[in-house]
C-alpha cells in the first residue's frame, strides 16, 4: 500500500518496504511477506540464500524459498533480495575469496530466476575493492533487467574523534572508510558507469554535512535504508525523525527514492493490531498482529503524506525529467504548430514581455506627446503572434499609439498570422512580412526591436546573429527587448544523464550540447558567468565568437566528487528593471519555456576534495554554423570538446 497520495507523484518514492533480518526458512517467506504487505509495507528485502551456506561439491543452494511458493508477479514486485552478508571477494583468506565468488554469482542467478527486479549486494568491506567489483561487472554484463544495489553506509565525510574510537572499539572493517561516496565512486568506475549498478543507501542516527549530502543527488540512489537507531522517540513514546533526517527524507522522496525501515524495534509500542490502536470498539480477538515496525512505517507515511503537492508547473514537466533533447534549430528548421502551441502557453514569459515593452513606450513618449506620436515596433521572429499581442496590449495599457511590423520567416506561421489579424481586427495597427529578418529592407526606421530568439543558454539559438542583421532597421537611439542577455554554468553531477549518452556508443554523442529538464543531478559548485551579449551593439568591429575561462570552487565540506559535465542556463535584461531567465539564484518564477542546457564531458573528471575545476568555453563562428567547444584542464586535462563543429552545431 502506497505511502499517501500526494498529488503530481506517480514515482517509487510512495512505496515503503522492510528489511527481513532473520532467515525466513522453509514456508517462512510467504508468511513473512503476507505479514508485511498486511501490514501496509509494500515489498520486502529479504535473504535468498541460507546465511550459514558455504559451497562445497555436489551441495544444493539452501534458499529461503522454492519459486512456487509465490507468484512471479509477487517475486517480482514484492521481493528485492538480500545477497549473503559474509561475502567477501577482497578477503586474504582464498578459500574465503573463492567461496564468496562462487556464492554471489549462485545468489544472482537464483534471483534473476526468480525475475527479481533488483538485489541488494553487501557493503565492500576495505576501501581496496578491486576484486568484488570485478565479480560484479562480470555479473552485470550478462544480466538484462535486475538492477544491482550496493549497499552503503550514509558516512560522515570528517567524523568526530570519537565516532572514530568506536568504530575501533566496535571492531568495524570498514573504520577505514571516512567517506563512503569514495568508496560508490571507485566500485562504480571498476564497473565502467554501468545503468544497473545502483546504490542504497543504510542511514543510521549521525549524517554528513549537507552538502556532502548533496552528491547523491546525482547518483543512482535506488532506496534509502532506515536504521531504527536513527529514530528518535516523541512525547507519546512513538518513533520519529531529527529535523535533519527528515529533510534528507522529504529530498528522498522528491528524487524518486524509495525508503526500507531495518532494523529491531527500539519503540515499546505494542504490536497489536489496527482496531486496538484506533479504539474500534468492533476489534476482534483474533485480528492480525501488528508488524514490529509499523509504528516506522506510520512515521514515514506522515513525512511523506505532510509534504506540498507538486506545484503545477512541475506536473506539467515532470515527463521531461532527465529527459535528453536536442536544442532547437529555429533557423534552419520551420517549427510546427504544436511546438507554438507549447511556448505560446507560457503566459509568464508574455506578461514579462508585455511589461517591457510598456516601460520602452512610457519611456520613449512623454505624455504630453501621446496624441501626436505613433511608435513603430517592429516583432522580428513574431511566430504565431504572442509578442504582437503583448506589444498591441502594452500600448493600450500605457495609451501609446503604435504601428506593429511582424517579420516571420515560416510560411505556415504566417498563414496563422494573418488569420490572428483578421480574427482581432488589428489589419489596421499590424502589418505581416513573410521574410527572413535578416534579408529584409524595412520601409521605415523601428523605434522598438521585439524578440524572443534567446534559447537555455542565451546565445544557442543564434539570437546574436539574427539581432545584429536586423538591427540596421532600427533607428539610431532605437531600443531592443531583450537589450541583453548573459549565459551561466556551474558542474554537476549527473549519473543518469551520462549513462543515456554513453548508450549511444559514440564520441558525438558526448559532444553534444542538450536542452534537459535537470532533476536527478547534484550542482557542485555555484553558477559563473559565461557570454554576455548587449543589443543594439552598432560597434563596426563587433563579433559574436567568445572565449571564456572559470575556476570553480566546489562547495564546502562537500568531499570529493566526480563531473559528469555542466548545467547552463541564462538570464536576460528585457528593458531595465524588467528580466527574463532560467538561471537558479534569479530564475523568472512559474515559467517553463526553458529548460536547462547539459554540456557533457566524455570522461567524468574526479575532483579532490578542496581541488578546484577549471573549465574552458569558445563560441565560435562560421560563414555557415556556429558551435561551442568546451574542455577542462584543472584538475586533469580533457578532451576538447566539439572541435570544429564536427559533432553539433547550430545552422545560420
Amino acid at each position: 500500500m502506497p505511502l499517501g497520495q500526494r498529488a503530481g507523484d506517480k514515482s517509487d518514492s510512495r512505496y515503503c518496504g522492510v528489511e527481513v533480518l532473520d532467515f525466513p526458512a522453509g514456508e517462512g517467506l510467504p508468511a513473512v511477506l503476507n505479514h508485511s504487505l498486511a501490514s501496509a509495507f509494500d515489498f520486502i528485502l529479504a535473504p535468498l540464500v541460507d546465511p550459514n551456506y558455504r559451497p562445497s561439491p555436489g551441495a544444493v543452494l539452501p534458499v529461503s524459498a522454492s519459486d512456487l511458493v509465490l507468484g512471479p508477479a509477487q517475486w517480482s514486485n514484492h521481493v528485492v533480495g538480500k545477497i549473503s552478508e559474509w561475502i567477501d571477494l577482497d578477503a586474504e583468506d582464498e578459500r574465503l575469496r573463492l567461496d564468496s565468488e562462487l556464492t554471489l554469482k549462485q545468489e544472482i542467478a537464483w534471483a534473476s530466476h526468480l525475475s527479481l527486479q533488483a538485489c541488494v549486494l553487501p557493503a565492500p568491506r576495505k576501501s581496496s575493492c578491486g576484486n568484488y567489483a570485478r565479480v560484479v561487472n562480470q555479473i552485470l554484463q550478462g544480466l538484462t533487467n535486475m538492477h544491482l544495489w550496493l549497499r552503503l553506509p550514509l558516512e560522515k565525510s570528517e567524523p568526530m574523534d570519537d565516532d572514530l574510537d568506536n568504530k575501533v572499539k566496535n571492531n568495524n572493517q570498514t573504520s577505514e572508510i571516512v567517506d563512503s561516496w569514495e568508496l560508490w565512486n571507485s566500485f562504480r568506475l571498476l564497473c565502467d558507469h554501468s545503468s544497473q549498478l545502483c546504490v542504497a543507501l543504510d542511514i543510521s542516527s549521525t549524517l554528513p554535512s549537507i552538502n556532502s549530502l548533496g552528491r547523491w543527488f546525482g547518483e543512482p540512489v535506488r532506496a534509502a535504508i532506515l536504521q531504527t537507531n536513527a529514530f528518535l522517540t516523541n512525547a507519546k513514546g512513538y518513533p520519529c525523525l531529527s529535523k535533519r533526517h527528515q529533510k534528507i527524507l522529504t529530498a528522498f522522496f522528491n528524487h524518486s527514492i524509495q525508503a526500507i525501515i531495518s532494523g529491531r524495534s527500539n519503540h515499546k509500542v505494542s504490536p497489536v493490531s489496527e482496531g486496538v490502536l484506533s479504539g474500534d470498539e468492533n476489534y476482534i480477538e483474533d485480528a492480525p498482529v501488528r508488524h514490529a515496525l509499523s509504528p516506522y512505517l506510520d512515521y514515514v507515511a506522515y513525512l511523506y503524506q505532510r509534504m506540498d503537492p507538486l506545484p503545477e508547473q512541475e506536473r506539467f514537466e515532470i515527463n521531461y525529467r532527465d529527459f535528453l533533447q536536442s536544442p532547437l534549430q529555429p533557423l534552419m528548421d520551420n517549427l510546427e504548430a504544436q511546438t507554438y502551441e507549447t511556448f505560446e502557453k507560457d503566459v509568464v514569459k508574455y506578461t514579462q514581455y508585455q511589461r517591457a515593452v510598456a516601460k520602452a513606450l512610457v519611456d520613449r513618449v512623454p505624455d504630453d506627446a501621446v496624441s501626436m506620436t505613433r511608435t513603430v515596433l517592429m516583432v522580428v521572429g513574431a511566430g504565431r503572434g504572442p509578442l504582437v499581442r503583448a506589444s498591441l496590449q502594452a500600448a493600450e495599457e500605457t495609451g501609446r499609439k503604435l504601428k506593429v511590423y511582424a517579420v516571420e520567416k515560416n510560411p505556415n506561421a504566417v498563414i496563422t498570422l494573418h488569420s490572428l489579424i483578421k480574427l482581432e481586427g488589428w489589419e489596421s495597427l499590424v502589418t505581416v512580412i513573410s521574410s527572413d529578418m535578416r534579408c529584409w529592407d524595412a520601409p521605415e526606421k523601428a523605434d522598438i526591436l521585439v524578440s524572443e530568439l534567446l534559447g537555455s543558454f542565451g546565445d544557442n539559438e543564434l539570437s546574436p546573429e539574427c539581432l545584429d542583421g536586423a538591427q540596421r532597421f532600427l533607428k539610431p537611439d532605437g531600443i531592443s527587448i531583450p537589450s541583453s542577455y548573459t549565459s551561466f554554468i556551474q558542474p554537476i553531477t549527473a549519473s543518469k544523464l551520462h549513462n543515456d549518452i554513453k548508450a549511444h556508443k559514440d564520441i558525438a554523442h558526448f559532444e553534444t550540447a542538450y536542452v534537459v529538464k535537470l532533476h536527478r543531478i547534484a550542482t557542485l559548485a555555484p553558477t559563473q558567468q559565461v557570454f554576455t551579449f548587449t543589443h543594439p551593439n552598432f560597434s563596426p568591429n563587433a563579433s559574436n565568437q567568445r572565449y571564456t575561462k572559470l575556476q570553480f570552487e566546489m562547495l564546502p565540506d562537500m568531499g570529493s566528487c566526480l563531473v559528469h559535465g555542466f548545467a547552463g542556463y541564462f538570464d536576460s535584461v528585457l528593458y531595465k528593471d524588467v528580466h527574463l531567465g532560467i538561471e537558479p539564484n534569479t530564475a523568472t518564477p512559474n515559467m517553463f519555456s526553458w529548460f536547462p542546457i547539459f554540456f557533457p564531458l566524455r570522461k567524468p573528471i574526479y575532483v579532490p576534495d578542496g581541488s578546484p575545476i577549471e573549465v574552458h568555453f569558445w563560441r565560435c563562428c562560421a560563414p555557415t554554423k556556429v558551435w561551442y567547444e568546451w574542455a577542462v584542464t584543472t584538475p586533469t586535462p580533457s578532451p576538447i570538446h566539439n572541435s570544429n563543429g564536427r559533432s553539433y552545431w547550430v545552422g545560420l
